[in-house]
């Protein structure tokens, strides 16, 4: 591993810790080093809050802060050219004098998309891209999706038995309760995995047979906006909210509130149509001992030639 590399690793380490706080902005690490000393780091830590660049030049003590023009400054996402709820980073590493810049990615932002990194070698400074870029990019998945496919970034996710059912096969309420797969372990994995999307879906059927809660209440953080996938309005309960959507057409379903990750947790037939349409990026699936012999059958994991990630954890 090269220098280079070790502290974009670092960045990396540090961007992780915006995982439940950014969205939908990017999470991203920066690394201040001078002659193999850290001077300072930062992340990002919330949305509308400053980037970690800024956070990284703030925690340089005083007596340092003469050594910025002689650092490197690693940041893991192409630092920003442009005014929005905060400066432009560019701008600030042109002004404190850094030389030399170390950038794992370019950001697909439209408002960004190497405009930082030509404002940074406008100002005479050596601007080095592409270190740990793959890395980089898988951190950032979610917002690099958004911004390049102009869709959410979807994740499909369901629960089923040893035999290949997600549920025994229920017309009504009447028909009783859904089948619990999920163990108290794996029930907070999933609300972890909901505090990492802006937004959930389920199908109606699942909306008001099951009557799920959608929240994170198991894993801190915030729970995502709701979406119930249907061609007729689906029965509110007192006192909450959710979004009436239909399939058709697609692009429609989350442009209107502009989030860049959705959570599929509907059904069989929800979680098809998403397969069907080739509209998804992620998959999880929680797989059960418990036997049904019978039921509703799971979706089939389709063979996927562009690689997309499918984890399976046992409950």
């Amino acid at each position: 591993m090269t220098e280079d590399e070790k502290y974009m690793m670092r960045c990396l380490q540090l961007a992780r810790h915006g995982e439940f706080t950014t969205a939908p902005n990017p999470m991203v690490g920066a690394v201040i080093v001078h002659e193999g000393r850290i001077l300072g780091e930062g992340w990002h830590r919330r949305y509308g809050g400053p980037h970690a660049e800024v956070n990284a030049v703030r925690s340089v003590r005083p007596e340092d802060e003469a050594l910025l023009h002689e650092a490197t400054i690693y940041v893991s996402l192409e630092p920003c050219s442009h005014w929005g709820k905060t400066p432009p980073c560019a701008e600030l590493l042109v002004e404190k004098g850094f030389r030399r810049i170390v950038v794992g990615c370019l950001d697909p932002n439209e408002k960004v998309a190497g405009r930082g990194i030509q404002r940074l070698r406008e100002a005479g400074a050596e601007v080095v891209v592409g270190v740990l870029e793959q890395e980089c990019r898988w951190v950032n998945r979610k917002f690099m999706t958004f911004h390049t496919k102009h869709r959410p970034y979807i994740t499909l996710k369901w629960a089923e038995s040893a035999d290949g059912f997600i549920d025994h096969r229920r017309g009504s309420r009447e028909d009783g309760d859904p089948v619990h797969f999920s163990t108290p372990w794996t029930q907070m994995l999933v609300h972890r995995l909901r505090a990492t999307h802006e937004a959930i879906l389920v199908g109606r059927c699942t909306w008001e047979l099951d009557q799920p809660s959608l929240t994170t209440r198991l894993w801190p953080g915030r729970s995502p906006e709701r979406f119930v996938l249907s061609d007729s309005h689906p029965t509110l309960r007192e006192g909450e909210e959710c979004h009436r959507v239909s399939w058709l057409p697609f692009a429609k379903v989350m442009r209107a509130g502009e989030e860049s990750s959705l959570l599929v947790e509907g059904g069989a037939r929800t979680l098809h149509s998403f397969i069907d349409a080739d509209l998804w990026d992620e998959m999880y699936i929680e797989r059960s001992k418990q036997v049904l012999g019978d039921g509703v059958a799971a979706p089939k994991v389709p063979t996927d030639p562009k690689g997309r990630p499918v984890h399976v954890n046992f409950a």
